[in-house]
């Protein structure tokens, strides 16, 4: 059964804090409806009971700023769900404000040594409703690494403006990340205005990644984009099948028991 809270109880922080990734839905007035994955480390946070912001990484859409931008629109719902230990749905609703890269706002919620690579905007949500749910109906799933495709494909970008701002390169600014901000990311799919300035500014950007860090690979022979499958299994499996065992060999001993019984009896 749902229950509903007009701010975020305190007994889900640390819940939350431990989830590896989160869902984002908003949708235009007159126009597409948008889902998003978010699963980068330490990118959700909440401020307070009722306010809470992601850092928003750079995509080939922007369909979230975008919403957040219409006017009469903002309406925005987060959705997170266990996918290890005790079922749990948690929804908040709010409306969104957009901090993009360059500006004060974002500055001071992402200063440049937090920053994650590929990071354009901060979303800042005014919740106003919360409610949870039993989420029986999700699978469990194991958690093995986040990916890091996107981080590593943003430092290549932002190595692009880091190298042109040093030296006035033109060709490497046009490869850089602001170059593709103002190619893919200033309007949404509907055509609504998404960036307005992070393209534009003249801040250099600095980021966390570090490119001699360990990367994940696939597990048991899996391809690149394959899923892999986890190498373990979880307790409850593992009781289920120690019992199994159990069961088994004591049903072998008993028939085996009764067969030598029946046959010294046998005339």
């Amino acid at each position: 059964m749902a229950v509903f809270y007009d701010e975020i109880p305190d007994k889900f922080l640390d819940w939350l804090a431990r989830q590896q990734m989160f869902w984002v839905a908003t949708a235009a007035l007159q126009g597409h409806v948008n889902v998003s994955p978010k699963a980068t480390p330490d990118c959700f946070h909440v401020l307070n009971k009722n306010q809470v912001w992601y850092e928003d990484l750079t995509g080939s859409g922007i369909e979230t700023v975008s919403h957040m931008r219409e006017p009469g629109n903002g309406r925005i719902t987060i959705l997170f769900h266990a996918f290890e230990g005790a079922p749990r749905i948690l929804r908040m609703w709010g409306t969104g404000t957009v901090h993009e890269f360059g500006t004060p706002e974002y500055d001071a919620l992402i200063p440049p040594e937090k920053r994650k690579a590929g990071s354009r905007a901060a979303i800042v949500i005014d919740v106003h409703k919360v409610a949870t749910s039993c989420g029986f109906g999700v699978p469990q799933y194991q958690f093995l690494a986040h990916r890091s495709q996107l981080e590593r494909f943003c430092d290549n970008l932002e190595q692009h403006d880091r190298a042109s701002d040093a030296a006035s390169d033109i060709e490497k600014k046009s490869k850089g990340i602001k170059a593709w901000w103002a190619a893919e990311n200033t309007t949404s799919f509907d055509g609504l205005p998404a960036l307005l300035s992070a393209h534009e500014t003249v801040i250099t950007p600095k980021n966390t990644y570090d490119r001699n860090a360990p990367r994940p690979k696939a597990q048991n022979g899996a391809k690149a984009g394959q899923v892999a499958q986890p190498q373990t299994q979880s307790g409850s499996g593992k009781i289920f099948d120690v019992k199994l065992l159990a069961a088994f060999s004591l049903g072998v001993m008993v028939t085996a028991a009764y067969v030598r019984v029946a046959g010294l009896r046998a005339p």
